[in-house]
C-alpha cells in the first residue's frame, strides 16, 4: 500500500512507522466492503500526515502521545482467550476475545450482531470518521477496526440483568467498537470491561458510539483493567435525546498508557448526564482522562464528580471541557475533580473548563490535590489503628464513595473489591 503524504519518512517515530507498516500489511485482510477500505486509507493517510499528537496540540497537552508511545506490538492472530466470571452474578457476558466478537447470545429486547459484518457491507461508513481534526484514536480506530458489537435495545424494552461487554485480549494490537442504540423509554446497565489476560504489550484502541433516545434510562459501567504493559486509548461517544438519563461510571485500575475520552452531547431537552469517575495510578503508569460535554439545548442538567489516587511516580491528567450553547438557557452543569497525591514523585494535572454562551445558566467547577488530612490520620491511629492501616482506609472510604452513588449492591461490591484489591497492591 503506498500512502502518499507531505510528511518526510525520517520525520516519523518508531511507533508511527510500525502503525504504517501493519496498515500496509493488514490491509488486504481488514474486513470492508470498496468504500470502508477508501475510508481506512484517508484515516491512516491522515494519522501519517498529523503523525501521532504532541504537547503542541492543546486537548493533548498533557499526554505527549508521540513521546509517550514509544512501540507498537505485532498483531497476534488466534490468541487463546477464555472468557473471565461476570463482574455481577446474573448479567449476561458478550465476549470480545482478542478482538473477536461472538454475537450468538440472545436477550429478550436486544438485537445483538457483529460490527464486523457492518464493516463488510459498509453500513458501518458512517461511524468511521475522526471527531475534528485532533481526534487521533477516531484515526486509529477507523484504520485498523476489525470487530465489536452491535446492539439496539428496543423502545421500552427494560432489562433487568446487566449486560457486560467483555474484551479481552493477550498482547498484540486489538481495535474493537460497540455501536448501541437505546429505543425510547428504555432501560439497561451495560458494563464496558476492558481486561488483560497477558503479560506481553498490546495496543488497544475502542470506540463505543451510543445513542440514547427520548426518555431512556441507562447506566453505563466502564471498568478498565489494562495490563501493566499496555496502551489503551479508547473513546465513549454519547448523544441523548428528550429526557434522556445517563448514569456513566469510568474505572481504570491498569493499564501502562491510557487515555479515554469522553464525548457527550446533550440533545433534548429534560436530558440529565450524571458521571462518575475513579482513577487508580501508580507505577510510572500514565492516565488522561478528558471530556467535552456539549449543552445544547434549554433544561438539561450535568453532574460530573472524578476522584483520583496516584501513588509512586504516576502521573495523571482530568481535562474536562462544558460547552453550553447559546439556546441553551437553564442548563445546570456542575464539574468537580479531587485527587489524593500519596507520592511527592507522583503528579495529577487538571483543566477544568468552562465555554459559555447562554446567559440564564449555573454552571461551576472545582478541583483539589491534597494528601490525606492529617487530621483523620491522627483520629484512628490515636484509637489503635495502625498507621498503614489507617491510611489504606482513609483512601479506600475516598474513591468508594463515588462507587457508593450506583445505590445498587449487586454493581457497587465488585467494583468496591477490584477497588481494594488494588489499594493493597499499591498502598
Amino acid at each position: 500500500m503506498n500512502i502518499q503524504t507531505n510528511q518526510p519518512a525520517s520525520r516519523l517515530t518508531a511507533a508511527e512507522t510500525a502503525l504504517v507498516d501493519a496498515f500496509a500489511a493488514q490491509i488486504g485482510e481488514l474486513p470492508g466492503n470498496g468504500a470502508v477500505t477508501g475510508t481506512r486509507d484517508r484515516l491512516l493517510d491522515d494519522l501519517k500526515k498529523a503523525g501521532l499528537p504532541t504537547r503542541r496540540i492543546e486537548s493533548w497537552h498533557y499526554t505527549d502521545l508521540k513521546n509517550l508511545l514509544r512501540a507498537v506490538p505485532d498483531r497476534v492472530a488466534g490468541a487463546a482467550i477464555d472468557p473471565v466470571a461476570a463482574l455481577v452474578k446474573g448479567a449476561t457476558v458478550l465476549s470480545i476475545l482478542q478482538g473477536q466478537a461472538d454475537a450468538t447470545s440472545s436477550i429478550n429486547g436486544v438485537t445483538i450482531s457483529a460490527f464486523r459484518d457492518q464493516l463488510t457491507d459498509g453500513s458501518a461508513m458512517a461511524g468511521l470518521t475522526a471527531l475534528d481534526k485532533d481526534d487521533a484514536i477516531g484515526r486509529l480506530n477507523g484504520s485498523f477496526v476489525r470487530d465489536g458489537l452491535v446492539l439496539a435495545i428496543a423502545a421500552g424494552a427494560e432489562i433487568d440483568a446487566p449486560i457486560e461487554l467483555q474484551a479481552l485480549h493477550g498482547e498484540g494490537q486489538i481495535h474493537t467498537r460497540f455501536p448501541v442504540s437505546f429505543g425510547a423509554g428504555s432501560k439497561a446497565t451495560i458494563i464496558e470491561r476492558h481486561q488483560s489476560a497477558a503479560d506481553g504489550a498490546a495496543l488497544v484502541s475502542s470506540i463505543s458510539d451510543i445513542t440514547l433516545e427520548d426518555g431512556a434510562e441507562i447506566t453505563w459501567i466502564i471498568l478498565q483493567q489494562q495490563g501493566a504493559a499496555d496502551t489503551h486509548l479508547a473513546q465513549i461517544r454519547a448523544k441523548l435525546g428528550t429526557d434522556a438519563k445517563l448514569r456513566l461510571y469510568v474505572v481504570n485500575a491498569g493499564g501502562k498508557l491510557v487515555r479515554q475520552e469522553l464525548r457527550i452531547e446533550v440533545q433534548g431537552e429534560g436530558a440529565e448526564l450524571t458521571l462518575r469517575g475513579v482513577n487508580l495510578l501508580g507505577g510510572d503508569t500514565h492516565t488522561d482522562v478528558t471530556l467535552v460535554l456539549g449543552h445544547n439545548v434549554p433544561h438539561t442538567n450535568s453532574t460530573e464528580t472524578f476522584r483520583n489516587v496516584v501513588f509512586d511516580k504516576a502521573s495523571g491528567v482530568f481535562q474536562g471541557m462544558i460547552r453550553v450553547a447559546p439556546d441553551a438557557q437553564k442548563t445546570d452543569a456542575k464539574m468537580a475533580c479531587n485527587t489524593l497525591l500519596m507520592s511527592d514523585d507522583g503528579d495529577f494535572s487538571v483543566k477544568p473548563e468552562l465555554e459559555i454562551f447562554a446567559d440564564d445558566v449555573i454552571c461551576g467547577h472545582g478541583a483539589t490535590v491534597a494528601d490525606i488530612d492529617r487530621n483523620h490520620l491522627f483520629y484512628m491511629m490515636a484509637r489503635g489503628v495502625p498507621e498503614n492501616k489507617a491510611r489504606g482506609l482513609l483512601v479506600n472510604a475516598f474513591v468508594a464513595e463515588i462507587v457508593e452513588e450506583l445505590e445498587d449492591e449487586a454493581l457497587v461490591e465488585p467494583l468496591e473489591e477490584i477497588i481494594s484489591v488494588w489499594l493493597d497492591k499499591h498502598a
